[in-house]
């Protein structure tokens, strides 16, 4: 089965890359920067770049998509925004292709952005997730509503607690910091924090996640639990109700915390 292997680009984004070992293909994830991917292809020569796939239209995602098509000929897979450029296969929620012999069903999660896309391997049990759901944390409202990002996060959220999280950038230890704000007594904020404050002080990744761990230590995703509704509800001082009420609470707190 194909590997995920993450490389570094700008400050804090990671490319995912999906190596199939036994066709010597690669297709690479969000390249918002060509150079780690071509420095990754200079130093397998006998590996090839066949797909991108891009979840959204933001630069640091979509920055290296040209140069690469331009060199290598892979086959552009994303959303359905003339904005992006060099699109082969314009996607939309429900669909599903075939990647390494792997069927990939395409999640539309608008919030971050209203093009946003999430792709799921069911046979592999992974997600990628760009910038709609991070390792404890969730995007920033650029585009979309708290209501249609609560829907999206309820979306990634029912799928297997098995599966493994891979997003697009290293805020891991930032926002288990705002989680342990919300929720000081959750065992689970606790031990994750202290392990991710030892894996950045070596400067490794933290990924991926699993939705599991999401699911007991990302408040984004905890917006119907007891303890973060009490949490959102003492920060803004009313009443605040389950679902996208608190979602926006919490995402307006993050945004200032």
């Amino acid at each position: 089965m194909p590997e995920i292997i993450a490389l570094r680009a700008f400050n804090d984004n990671y490319i995912w890359l999906i190596v199939d070992h036994d066709s010597q293909q690669v297709a690479a994830v969000d390249p918002g920067d060509a150079i780690p991917v071509v420095t990754w292809l200079g130093r397998h020569p006998d590996y090839s770049l066949s797909h991108l796939l891009i979840t959204h239209h933001h630069r640091d995602h979509t920055g290296g998509l040209l140069t690469l098509k331009a060199a290598t000929g892979c086959r552009v897979y994303g959303p359905d925004n003339p904005a992006i450029k060099g699109i082969d296969r314009r996607l939309h929620d429900g669909d599903v292709f075939e990647l390494f012999g792997l069927k990939i069903g395409v999640l539309g999660v608008p919030g971050h952005t209203l093009d946003h896309l999430a792709f799921h391997c069911p046979q592999e049990a992974w997600l990628m997730a760009g910038d709609t759901l991070f390792a404890g944390g969730c995007g920033r409202l650029f585009e979309g509503t708290a209501q249609q990002m609560q829907a999206s996060l309820d979306k990634l959220g029912c799928l297997p607690a098995n599966t493994s999280l891979y997003c697009a950038h290293e805020y891991t230890l930032s926002n288990l910091r705002f989680a342990h704000a919300v929720e000081p007594d959750n065992a689970d904020i606790r031990v994750r924090f202290e392990v991710v404050t030892e894996l950045r002080e070596d400067d490794r990744i933290t990924l991926p996640s699993t939705l599991g761990l999401e699911l007991q230590t990302n408040p984004f995703l905890r917006t119907r639990q007891a303890a973060t509704l009490a949490a959102a509800s003492a920060h803004t001082d009313r009443a605040v109700t389950p679902g996208a009420d608190c979602f926006a609470v919490l995402r307006q707190w993050k945004d200032s915390f």
